[in-house]
């Protein structure tokens, strides 16, 4: 009989955690759909397609074995030098965190390199990168909703010791609420 593992209660979050951690990619960089992770099934489920003509800026997924306040698993944007095909499961270096607001509810992104990619694995802090990879994630988020008239708000981001901290918490959630 074939046994299907759920990736957001099977995957470990990564032996180095919470510095380096497991991403599983749900959405591809330059992709307009949004893909999800089912939380009954663990397939990947098309949520919606963009009603703008904008696509994701990087890769885009979860953390596996987290939790965050939205009750959903914690989202990572994964920078790489190349599209990532979903559902791909990738060691993922944190580098920051971008802090947001979606329709009124705390979504914190956090911001990590592709860990085996030479490309962009020697980046260790997030203010390291170009100031206009922040103006593109910044605008990106703020403005792929509006069409849907739903409203997303961009705080700051934040610095490697935060993105970390959020991890952490995100685990320690996890735990009380799944691994009882």
């Amino acid at each position: 009989m074939l046994t299907v593992s759920h990736p957001w209660h099977a995957v470990p979050t990564g032996d180095q955690s919470p510095r380096i951690v497991n991403a599983v990619i749900e959405i591809p960089q330059g992709s307009r759909a949004k893909y999800e992770i089912d939380k009954e099934s663990g397939l990947l489920k098309l949520d919606r397609i963009i009603y703008s003509s904008f696509y994701y800026p990087c890769n885009y997924g979860f953390i596996p074995k987290t939790y965050g306040d939205d009750k959903d698993p914690l989202d990572i944007l994964v920078i790489t030098s190349q599209s990532v095909q979903a559902l791909c499961l990738m060691e993922a270096k944190v580098i920051g965190v971008m802090r947001m607001i979606d329709s009124g509810d705390a979504d914190d992104k956090i911001i990590a390199v592709a860990a085996n990619d030479p490309s962009v694995n020697y980046y260790n802090n997030i203010e390291e990168l170009p100031k206009h990879f922040f103006d593109e994630l910044r605008h990106f988020f703020e403005e792929y909703k509006k069409l849907e008239n739903k409203t997303v708000i961009v705080n700051e981001f934040q610095d490697k010791a935060t993105a970390l901290k959020i991890i952490q918490d995100g685990i320690n959630f996890y735990k009380e609420n799944f691994q009882k």
